[in-house]
């Protein structure tokens, strides 16, 4: 593990379920983005600094356990470990638990950085790679 665990609250919203008040599993992918994207921000990684340099980081991978259901206005726990980083990617390991410490989902999720203009991978800017590196 390089990084600490970071850590980011979410409620489910009516938006978020079935008919029967329960996640659909497909907003568990939202929920994980959401911690990760809170967590770059803490770190003072913002979107707009991708956009303003035509870079991004895109989702390559997914491998997610639906393990039990939430149901509507539960309040969730986010947690998002990084567990690889590369020059031109990371792993996210992630899981999601509810107030009772029950672990609802969990998932690896691979992230490349991709050059807009190129379409192609590249290289994580240093200031990013400083930031997880100053958060070990």
């Amino acid at each position: 593990m390089l990084s600490p665990s970071h850590n980011f609250p979410i409620r489910v919203y009516y938006e978020d379920t079935d008919a029967g008040g329960i996640v659909y599993y497909a907003n568990y992918l939202k929920f994980f983005e959401r911690g990760r994207t809170e967590w770059l921000r803490e770190l003072g990684i913002h979107q707009a600094f991708f956009l303003e340099q035509n870079l991004g980081f895109v989702v390559r991978k997914v491998e997610m356990d639906n393990l039990a259901s939430a149901k509507l206005d539960d309040l969730l726990e986010v947690t998002s470990t990084i567990a690889t980083l590369k020059r031109a990617s990371l792993v996210f390991q992630q899981e999601i638990k509810n107030q009772s410490q029950q672990l609802l989902a969990r998932a690896s999720v691979t992230i490349a950085c991709v050059d807009f203009n190129k379409h192609k991978p590249c290289a994580i800017p240093q200031s990013i790679l400083g930031a997880f590196e100053s958060a070990s």
